[in-house]
């Protein structure tokens, strides 16, 4: 596939028109600063949402909330035009709390997928033919998660966690097809539902030094279309099918084996590198356009901050940095559709709790500029408020 060309009116990828669209990155606290990395870090200071484990690290009687969202200035190329486009994107909202001493549990809502794209007048070949036909396409909606996570700590070091998700949403796809003089038109909307296991882990070696793994289960998420379908030849409409409601094809979630390690210099430096592996080839699926490919995505980042308990306010402010690059789990005409980024961030505390408002800067790049691809350069400041609150203690003074 080529994609050739797009509209004005692009808020998302052109890339989301692939199965369930393009994957959300919506992390907690001072993740997107760090790279996105983070599976061995613990829940102790803000809400970690790449390891359920970290949450048997929550301290005793805080209340954690924590609220993102995102700004994205996107920049898409193709070998013949470019355009900017801006958009702003909800990313998570999420509590946790200690429910012992070693354990804890959070409940968290996200985006998984959007779906929002616009195409038009995209040429593409019809098999075993040297004829061609033209696509115009609109899309909206996506997936999200609801998930409920719960962590356990045995003795000081080893701790393990689990994460019950539940998937849920649905997309609106119109599109029409031009070949010869004849125009067909489809417009489905498909509901969307499922669930999903996640168990990770955590390994304290010392007091400086943490291993971490991660295993998502691969699953089903259940389909349900209404479909309509019309064509138009010689200024005649003809319906085949209106509001039709029928099964489609389910969508399926892969594997997925994450690792990390957390390693702390001198106490107020720490640096944090990931590695998760998601073996899409096993779902046995495949796209009209594309196909599904094993996605391998690394992540690096490195945490400093000046004093540990400093009274001057700019001493305790926590720097960060990081970089990530992610293969993706398209191919497009023999071409993978990967993602590479760097980030910047700081962490502001707020009071003399754990609260803190975590700005981070990212610039990356997706995709190519080959065959007619697109090519993706966007700069994105994500925004966290991560919120503690201390409670069930007892006033010393009245």
């Amino acid at each position: 596939m080529s994609l050739t060309s797009f509209s004005q009116s692009i808020s998302s990828s052109p890339y989301s028109l692939y199965g369930l669209g393009s994957l959300y990155d919506s992390d907690f606290g001072t993740i997107p600063s760090i790279g996105s990395s983070g599976i061995a870090l613990p829940s102790n200071v803000f809400i970690n949402n790449l390891n359920p484990a970290s949450l048997a690290y929550l301290p005793l009687n805080h209340f954690m909330f924590d609220i993102g969202g995102k700004a994205i200035a996107t920049t898409y190329e193709s070998g013949s035009r470019s355009e900017k486009r801006n958009n702003f994107q909800f990313s998570h909202i999420a509590f946790a709390f200690p429910v012992t001493k070693n354990s804890g549990f959070s409940v968290d809502l996200k985006p998984y997928s959007s779906a929002t794209f616009k195409i038009s007048n995209l040429k593409l070949p019809i098999t075993d033919s040297q004829e061609y036909y033209y696509l115009t396409a609109a899309g909206s909606g996506g997936l999200n998660n609801f998930d409920f996570s719960y962590g356990y700590r045995f003795g000081k070091k080893l701790a393990v966690g689990a994460t019950a998700t539940v998937l849920f949403g649905n997309t609106s796809d119109d599109r029409a097809y031009l070949i010869s003089n004849s125009i067909t038109t489809i417009s489905k909307k498909t509901d969307y539902s499922g669930v999903r296991a996640t168990i990770g882990s955590q390994y304290q070696i010392d007091s400086t030094f943490t291993i971490a793994s991660t295993f998502k289960a691969p699953t089903r998420v259940k389909a349900s279309k209404v479909q309509t379908v019309e064509t138009i030849a010689n200024e005649v409409v003809t319906t085949v099918e209106s509001d039709v409601a029928s099964d489609t094809d389910d969508y399926y979630m892969p594997l997925e084996i994450g690792v990390g390690i957390s390693k702390r210099f001198k106490n107020n430096i720490n640096m944090t590198i990931d590695y998760e592996k998601s073996l899409w080839q096993s779902t046995n699926q495949s796209e009209l356009y594309g196909n599904f490919v094993n996605q391998d995505r690394y992540a690096f980042g490195l945490t400093y901050s000046l004093k540990k308990n400093a009274r001057k306010y700019w001493d305790r402010v926590q720097y960060s940095a990081g970089a990530n690059f992610d293969t993706g789990y398209l191919e497009v005409d023999g071409k993978r559709i990967n993602n590479a980024a760097i980030s910047f961030g700081l962490s502001l505390p707020i009071e003399n709790t754990f609260s803190a408002l975590n700005i981070s800067y990212s610039y990356g790049q997706k995709g190519r500029i080959s065959d007619n691809l697109i090519k993706e350069n966007y700069h994105k400041i994500s925004i966290n408020l991560s919120l503690d609150g201390i409670w069930f203690v007892k006033r010393k003074f009245e």
